[in-house]
Formats: C-alpha cells, sequence, structure tokens
C-alpha cells in the first residue's frame, strides 16, 4: 500500500460509513453527495489493495482488513484531535467535545450531573444520545460515543467500567393494592399478579429475570411496555406490579407504592463504560475526573458509592 494515496478526509469518509453501516448515512453526516462517498470509498479500497467493506444484514460491515484500516483512522484521527483540542485549550481554557451513550432509564440521572459540569466547564460541549441497552450496545460496538453509561456493563476484552452511582430496583404497586403496607413479604405471594416488563435486552429486565432464576421463581402474567413513565403510569392505574430503578421514582408525577417484599430492592449499579480500543480525549478525561472528584457536590449521598476518588485512575 502506498501511503501518499492517503489522506485526511478518506479515512474521515470511511470512519463514518464503518460507524454508520451506511454510505447514504454517511453522506448526510458529512454533508457530502452519496456518489462522493461512493468514490472516495473507491479511492480507499484501490490504494489498500484489498476489500474494506461488506454487506451483513443489509449493513455494510468492515471485512478483517478493512477492521484493522478502522482502528488505525481512529487512532490518527483521534490524536489529530487531541492535538486541535490541546491548542484550544491553551488559547482559551478547556474545551472539548463529548459524546454520551446512555441507556434509557440513566437520562434520570444525567442532568444533575451534567449541570454541575456544565458550572465548571461551560466550554464543554457534551452531546447524549439516549436509547434502550440494545441501542446503546450498538453504539458502543461502533465507537460512536467516548463513553457510556450503563446499569449493567457490555462483555468483552475491550470494555472498561466502573460503578459511579447506586441504582437499586424497587418492586412497586398501586397506591390501592392489596400488599401494599404488609410486611414480611414473599415473592411467591404476587406470583399470581401481572408484572409490567420493559423489553427483552433491557438491562431492568436482565436483572430482575436473573434473580427469578436464582430463587427458583416466575411470573405467570407478564405485559410488556418500553418506557419507564408508561410503566410508572400503568402501575399507579392498576395494571399490575413493575421492578424498576429507584432512580424513576424519585420523579414520578403518579403515586406509586414500594412493596416491601424479601430481597428486594434488588442491588444494581449504575458504571461509566468506555472502550480501551478508543482513544480518550481532554474533554472525556476532564469528565471522568469530574465525576470522581465532585460527584458528590451533585448528587443525594444515599446513591453514591465509596471509591469514586480512584475513578480517574480506573480508566488511565
Amino acid at each position: 500500500m502506498d501511503v501518499r494515496q492517503l489522506s485526511f478526509r478518506l479515512l474521515q469518509v470511511y470512519v463514518q460509513v464503518v460507524r454508520l453501516g451506511s454510505v447514504t448515512a454517511a453522506a448526510k453526516m458529512l454533508h457530502l453527495t452519496q456518489p462522493t462517498v461512493s468514490l472516495q470509498l473507491k479511492k480507499l479500497t484501490e490504494a489498500v489493495g484489498a476489500p474494506l467493506l461488506e454487506y451483513q444484514a443489509q449493513q455494510l460491515t468492515p471485512t478483517l482488513i478493512g477492521l484493522e484500516l478502522y482502528q488505525a483512522a481512529c487512532d490518527v484521527l483521534g490524536r489529530f484531535d487531541d492535538f486541535s483540542s490541546f491548542l484550544s485549550e491553551e488559547r482559551d481554557g478547556n474545551l472539548g467535545q463529548i459524546s454520551l451513550g446512555i441507556v434509557t432509564t440513566a437520562k434520570y440521572v444525567i442532568p444533575q450531573i451534567l449541570g454541575g459540569f456544565y458550572r465548571k466547564f461551560p466550554k464543554v460541549t457534551v452531546t447524549v444520545n439516549v436509547g434502550n441497552r440494545a441501542h446503546i450496545l450498538s453504539r458502543f460496538e461502533r465507537q460512536q460515543d467516548d463513553l457510556y453509561l450503563f446499569s449493567h456493563p457490555p462483555a468483552g476484552q475491550t470494555m472498561q467500567a466502573a460503578r459511579i452511582l447506586k441504582n437499586p430496583l424497587q418492586l412497586i404497586a398501586p397506591p390501592d393494592h392489596w400488599a401494599v403496607g404488609m410486611p414480611n413479604l414473599t415473592f411467591s405471594q404476587l406470583q399470581q399478579e401481572r408484572f409490567l416488563m420493559r423489553e427483552p435486552g433491557s438491562a431492568t429486565r436482565l436483572m430482575f429475570e436473573s434473580w427469578l432464576s436464582s430463587q427458583g421463581l416466575g411470573v405467570l402474567q407478564t405485559m410488556q411496555i418500553e418506557s419507564n413513565e408508561a410503566i410508572r403510569l400503568c402501575v399507579a392505574a392498576g395494571l399490575g406490579l413493575s421492578v424498576i430503578s429507584a432512580h424513576t421514582l424519585g420523579q414520578q408525577p403518579q403515586p406509586c407504592a414500594v412493596l416491601k417484599v424479601a430481597g428486594f430492592p434488588l442491588e444494581s449499579h449504575w458504571y461509566l463504560v468506555r472502550r480501551k480500543d478508543r482513544r480518550l480525549d481532554a474533554a472525556s478525561r476532564q469528565f471522568i475526573r469530574y465525576i470522581g472528584e465532585h460527584l458528590t457536590d451533585c448528587i443525594e449521598p444515599q446513591w453514591l458509592v465509596p471509591d469514586l476518588a480512584n475513578l480517574p485512575q480506573k480508566f488511565e
């Protein structure tokens, strides 16, 4: 391969095509025409001398060689982004951009975190991408964000995670339910009830089903609802019971009662997650330091984990 045939623009186009899995989407993101993007890919393929992309499940996916080129391109472009950020920081103070990928229930905690961060670093721009676990996992696999918030982190050697907040899962019921106020309930007393559950793959559902399996229990009736807000409203209206993050209950507009059931709340945490093979820029490292040093200023003490001060070292 003759590296003289490569250019930053070719690499930028290729990285966006791999991340988005589509020439059309990449063209829109880069404000280019689709034929221009296709021509850039052709030039890059000819320069490398081997196929870089192939279609799988109607999406462009890198070949083995294409994946290696993608990693190299991300590294090269990332280093020059770091250099650009360094120049900006030298001239104007702390500047930069951070892309966060967070699962749906994390939207109940991220505003407090970002509010304090923006007050301290007003020139750092943060983009927050919210979706269900499957969507954010897809973004994680394609390296579309700098940092992620998961309550059930992805597996694999490329993943690095650290707990930052407690996320207990409570069992809730309508305010007039027969079990409200009863002490020492067992889950077997509730097995005949209808349970409102998030979609398969949801971290909350995974935790609940894992607990049921560990106890040799199950539920007979379920209703799937792909929204925490809708679940809260449906529980309040008497449609059934649910297991839901305690963070969502603190902001509920409709009353729901927390049941005192043996084994609950289920212990869970929010994890700050990054990919080891994606370089963290200065702004992202600043965000990690902020969480480690100042999360106590913006989050109530009962949600904090004890080892926050060591967070920056965990991501070095």
